[in-house]
């Protein structure tokens, strides 16, 4: 294990038997809702709620690693401590060897979904849970009920699904023929264009989010908002970060021209 600690986060690089080891498990259970995952990594962000759980982990984590490379445990926790506040990163030392995952989804009805693993698996359920974040009713250590009775729970449950990777492991989905029809029951009782309309005001709704407007802003309201977000998200301001934080920067500086634009020309 390495860390390494930045202005912006504290980075951790080890391998996978300590990634899920059962003091890392509680604490990143803990956090699912506020993790971000990345290519063979995953992003912990602060939680005020959980400063406490925060402060025992980064102690536990200070105290093991001091073992490990031989070092004072106190003087290092110390320094960690001052970085309490910040994101923590902790990404596998080296590729593993990919291991299949099988998800099962089950449909109820048209508004219910059964999420299931044959053993549970706190990282791809944890990847869920951070993707559902409040459509998920209840749970177990393998498997989750999700609620997807309206159109914006179905479109993020597709794009949840569409992730086949989790750090080393691939995720295998399996569904019953009946899952596809259970699920869209209700776009039987649309026209083409009823759907045509509902999906074009869902996006509309979403550009309005990006831009940080009220539904309904006004143009010049719009103009505003995006020349603020642009010039706080333009990649040029982070050239010299890590590379995640670049490419955060950059995907959110597209979203914002993507969304800008669309809304310009939908009026």
């Amino acid at each position: 294990m390495e860390i390494v600690l930045r202005n912006n986060l504290i980075l951790i690089t080890t391998g996978f038997a300590t990634l899920n080891s059962q003091w890392m498990i509680e604490f990143l259970n803990h956090h699912s809702r506020g993790m971000l995952f990345l290519q063979k990594a995953v992003l912990v962000f602060q939680n005020q709620s959980l400063t406490k759980v925060r402060e025992n982990f980064i102690r536990e984590l200070s105290e093991f690693h001091a073992k490990t490379h031989d070092f004072n445990h106190e003087f290092f926790l110390r320094s960690m401590l001052k970085f309490g506040n910040q994101p923590i990163k902790i990404e596998l030392n080296k590729m593993e060897e990919p291991e299949t995952v099988k998800v099962h989804l089950y449909a109820y009805d048209k508004d219910t979904v059964l999420i299931s693993l044959d053993t549970p698996n706190s990282w791809v359920l944890n990847y869920m849970r951070s993707q559902l974040e409040v459509y998920v009713e209840r749970g177990t250590d393998f498997s989750l009920v999700v609620d997807v009775s309206d159109f914006k729970a179905k479109a993020r449950l597709e794009r949840a699904l569409n992730k086949r990777h989790i750090l080393h492991y691939q995720i295998q989905y399996t569904y019953d023929n009946h899952f596809i029809s259970k699920l869209y029951a209700d776009f039987a009782n649309f026209s083409f264009g009823d759907l045509t309309k509902a999906s074009i005001e869902e996006e509309k709704k979403h550009f309005y989010t990006i831009l940080e407007c009220p539904i309904g802003a006004s143009q010049e309201a719009l103009k505003k908002n995006y020349k603020k977000l642009a010039k706080a998200y333009h990649p040029d301001r982070v050239f010299h970060e890590t590379p995640y934080l670049v490419e955060h920067y950059t995907q959110k500086f597209q979203r914002l021209q993507e969304a800008y634009q669309a809304l310009r020309a939908i009026g």
